[in-house]
């Protein structure tokens, strides 16, 4: 079975897995395995843990659209991360909010400072008259 998981900022990951358990705050907990019944379900905030012999690795999910058909796993998020565990996950996703965030402060300020600087040049130039 192979699982895909993508987000607005490109796909995550995209690998073959056992099953896969999903989490949602929502709709509470199911596992999809081999040849499953085609599905479609939302997560509001979850999680997706990929399971693959003794390997486990999860994916913290915010918004998303879980569907699976033909051994297919596909994850449709606007906020995910990858991690060994929920909690690196988790941890993951809220360091890129975060840096997220600064970089929109950071063009805040710059787009104002630009504004400002068109506003001294329409008056010097006197754009604003006839």
């Amino acid at each position: 079975m192979k699982i895909s998981v993508v987000t607005p900022r490109g796909e995550l990951y995209n690998e073959e897995v056992d099953y896969v358990v999903i989490t949602s705050e929502m709709n509470g907990e199911f596992a999809i395995m081999k040849d499953h019944i085609p599905i479609i379900s939302s997560i509001d905030v979850g999680y997706v843990k990929m399971v693959t012999g003794e390997i486990e690795m999860f994916t913290v999910v915010i918004n998303g659209i879980v569907e699976h058909q033909n051994n297919l796993v596909n994850v449709i998020a606007q906020e995910a991360q990858i991690g060994l565990n929920k909690e690196a996950a988790l941890k993951h996703l809220n360091d890129v909010r975060n840096l997220r965030i600064e970089e929109n402060k950071r063009r805040s300020v710059d787009f104002f400072q630009a504004e400002q600087e068109l506003k001294k040049g329409v008056k010097k130039a006197k754009a604003g008259k006839l």
